[in-house]
């Protein structure tokens, strides 16, 4: 159900890019192949001569309105500088100016690492003076904005799962250790009557108990990764007592409610090592949302099971019936 979902969400981006980058060509938001005028004039006079010449770009704001049908507010003057090459003359505006929509996103379409809106100069003498200023054709913002974020996602995935190879192979080994020794076995013995009431379809003893006990610690004490081969190990045991291999247990929601709601004694890992000592303003805050999302989460956990829609459907009805 969840590739769908996420199948539908691609969809519906990709739909909507295309409306986008449609409409755009249609109105010809970027002005491609149009040239806009400005004044240029050098910061230096004995640099004429020079391949780089300083100068100041004045811009008529109402000219700019009336030219790309927008309201923006630009500055009527930027630095920047003009560049002699093969080609011409190019100006480029300093980077990181604060330059208004759509020049925003030429900018960032055609100059992305250095983040300077650059274009042709037409009509311009070093002296100073008036000119068109011509910039790169921009086309399918929007779909290239989404390839861009799915191969970044991409690459993203690859890097955290090669990150959690190490840590799976390390509690997965530590897992089978406590296992053989049969601390596992005493965790079960131990917690199982706190938890009996959550989990009542897991038999007295058996090892799904100590895993589950495990994987909530491993949460509580924000280890996060730690708790997730925990929690896969706990869903093998679970499925181990299921029935019906298609369908999930009450048990096996209620675990993935629980650890959905993710209840937090300790702030999580990332987050000290992003905020450094300032976390210790958040722990009451994270105790007291994580505390009521775990409650929700258990009742509403229970409430479902209850009800004739999913009780219907439950492994252990569809066996009786």
């Amino acid at each position: 159900m969840l590739n769908y979902i996420w199948a539908g969400l691609i969809v519906l981006s990709l739909v909507f890019g295309m409306v986008y980058d449609i409409n755009d060509l249609a109105s010809d938001t970027y002005r491609n192949g149009q040239a806009f005028e400005v004044q240029v004039d050098p910061l230096d006079a004995t640099s004429a001569s020079s391949r780089r010449i300083p100068v100041r770009v004045h811009v008529d704001p109402a000219a700019f309105n009336a030219f790309y049908g927008v309201e923006a507010n630009p500055d009527s003057t930027y630095d920047g500088v003009v560049i002699r090459n093969q080609e011409g003359m190019q100006l480029r505006f300093a980077q990181d100016a604060s330059v208004p929509e759509p020049w925003a996103t030429i900018r960032a379409e055609t100059s992305e690492r250095d983040n300077d809106l650059r274009g042709t100069l037409a009509g311009w003498s070093p002296s100073g003076g008036p000119a068109a200023v011509s910039f790169r054709e921009v086309r399918f913002v929007k779909m290239r904005a989404i390839a861009a974020a799915a191969l970044s996602m991409a690459e993203l995935a690859v890097e955290l799962a090669l990150g959690l190879i190490g840590v799976l192979a390390l509690w997965m080994g530590l897992l089978q250790i406590a296992e053989k020794a049969g601390i596992i076995h005493s965790v079960v013995r131990v917690t199982q009557p706190i938890l009996r009431p959550l989990f009542p379809d897991i038999p007295k003893g058996h090892p799904a108990m100590g895993m589950i006990v495990l994987n909530l610690t491993a949460n509580m004490l924000g280890l996060g990764n730690a708790a997730t081969p925990l929690g896969i190990k706990a869903m093998e045991e679970l499925q181990t007592l299921n029935e019906d291999k298609e369908t999930a247990t009450d048990s096996m929601v209620m675990l993935l409610a629980m650890n959905t709601a993710s209840v937090q004694l300790v702030p999580p890992v990332l987050l000290v090592a992003l905020m450094g000592l300032q976390i210790n303003q958040l722990i009451f805050a994270i105790i007291i949302v994580t505390g009521i999302s775990l409650i929700v989460a258990v009742a509403a956990a229970k409430l479902l099971s209850k009800t004739k829609r999913f009780r219907a459907s439950a492994p252990a009805a569809t066996t009786e019936g």
